[in-house]
This record gives structure tokens, C-alpha cells and sequence, in this order.
């Protein structure tokens, strides 16, 4: 059986006894069935992991034993920020997943003048609280040990108008007439703009070229907005980063 792979809010050590979270007890210990003794691999996000051993088990809580810090990141050298438009239900959730076992350094919500969905106060903490559990359990199964950032939610246009990382910025449009095998490997953090359903309007369009991005295609085909972040990542992984 594979060793499950835990994350953990909190700093670990080696030596050191830790409490498993609700999520962690809930997978661990209902889920699992894992009784003391059992393996477990954790890691907080910021880096690195650690084995350690399920110590104790009590009826709503649990500790673990951190034994040993383990080498290795599977980290990718491609930095890229997916600025993706906001789209309905389990569309966003598949995209967010696919995007962290790519490899993505950051997630960017936008909501568009298409997108059709509006969160606010409440309503809009808790989804976004949802999104990042979304992002820490691809992280527990494809084995990063840092959590990619899934930022604040905003409206496409005051986005374009922060600062934003130097690099190469990218718009994925059908009618463009260039693809990625057209560019110059990127030497710093890569921005990847997608619309939400119904794609970006004529004048978000606009106002990103204007912000400096670039239009690209990736083939003959329009790709619905679950699945055109995660074509362009595969395709920007194999190109640029560490796919083989």
C-alpha cells in the first residue's frame, strides 16, 4: 500500500509529535483505517517532507511521530502564474486540480465579462477556502511539497491593472496566429490569461494586449475553458519544463 501523504499546517521537525487537523484525522484514521504504527509521509507547503510514524489515535484526534526529512522536490524549473477565468461548479474544480499536478506556481481567479459567476462576502471566502483544499489534496497526490498560491479572486480588469511579475505574458485565443512552438523559451515567470465559458470579450481582449500579453493558439480546435489550461500546461511543460 502506498504511504499516504499528509499535509500539515504547521512548522515539522524532526522528533517533534504533531496533531493531525480534521481533514488529516478524517483520511487518516476513518478513511484509511490506519492504526498506531502506521507510515505517513507530511509536509507543510513551504517545502520539503518528512516520514513519520501515526503515534496515537484517540476518538476526534490523532499525533504523529516525525522520524526523518526526506530529500527530493519534484518541483518544476517553469514558473508559471494560470490566471483563469472563473467558470460553474465542478469545471473550476477540475482545472485548479489539473493545473497543481502540472506543475502551476500560482492560481489567479478572474471573473469575466462571460463568465456568469458573481461570489461575494461569505459566499466568496468559502469558495476560495474551497479551491485551496482542492490544491492541497493534488499536492498530497502528485507529490509537490510546496502549495501552489491560489490568490483572491478579481474582476479582469483591476487584475490587468496591478503589477505583475516580469516575464512572459500569454493570452490563449483561437484566432490567433501563432503557437507556443512560435516563442523564445521564457527566462522568467510565464503569465497564462483564459477566459471562462464563452471565452474573453473583443475588448478583455483588447485590454490585455494593451497590458502587454501576447495571443497564441494551441491548434485547430477551441478547447472548452476546464480544458484549455490544462492543454497549455502539458504543452508549456513538455516544451519548457521537466516533461520528457
Amino acid at each position: 500500500m502506498r504511504i499516504p501523504r499528509i499535509h500539515l499546517s504547521l512548522p515539522l521537525t524532526v522528533g517533534a509529535t504533531v496533531p493531525l487537523d480534521g481533514a488529516a484525522f478524517n483520511h487518516a484514521v476513518r478513511v484509511l483505517r490506519l492504526k498506531p504504527g502506521a507510515p505517513l509521509l507530511l509536509f507543510n507547503g513551504a517545502g520539503g517532507a518528512f516520514a513519520a510514524t501515526l503515534a496515537d489515535i484517540g476518538k476526534r484526534e490523532a499525533l504523529a511521530r516525525v522520524t526523518e526529512a526526506l530529500p527530493g522536490e519534484v518541483e518544476s524549473p517553469l514558473r508559471v502564474v494560470l490566471a483563469q477565468g472563473v467558470s460553474r461548479g465542478e469545471k473550476m474544480d477540475y482545472t485548479l486540480q489539473k493545473a497543481v499536478e502540472l506543475g502551476v506556481a500560482a492560481i489567479q481567479p478572474l471573473f469575466t465579462e462571460r463568465g456568469g459567476a458573481t461570489l461575494s462576502g461569505e459566499r466568496l471566502d468559502r469558495k476560495v477556502q474551497h479551491w485551496r483544499g482542492i490544491a492541497i489534496g493534488a499536492c498530497e497526490q502528485c507529490g509537490r511539497n510546496r502549495l501552489p498560491e491560489v490568490r483572491t479572486p478579481l474582476t479582469l480588469t483591476a487584475w490587468l491593472g496591478q503589477p505583475t511579475a516580469p516575464g512572459l505574458r500569454l493570452l490563449l485565443d483561437p484566432l490567433a496566429q501563432q503557437g507556443l512552438r512560435g516563442l523564445e523559451p521564457p527566462t522568467g515567470t510565464v503569465t497564462l490569461l483564459i477566459g471562462s465559458e464563452g471565452g474573453l470579450s473583443p475588448a478583455e481582449i483588447a485590454q490585455a494586449m494593451t497590458a502587454g500579453f501576447t495571443g497564441v493558439r494551441l491548434g485547430p480546435r477551441i478547447l472548452r475553458t476546464e480544458t484549455a489550461g490544462v492543454a497549455a500546461l502539458a504543452a508549456m511543460q513538455a516544451l519548457w519544463g521537466d516533461w520528457m
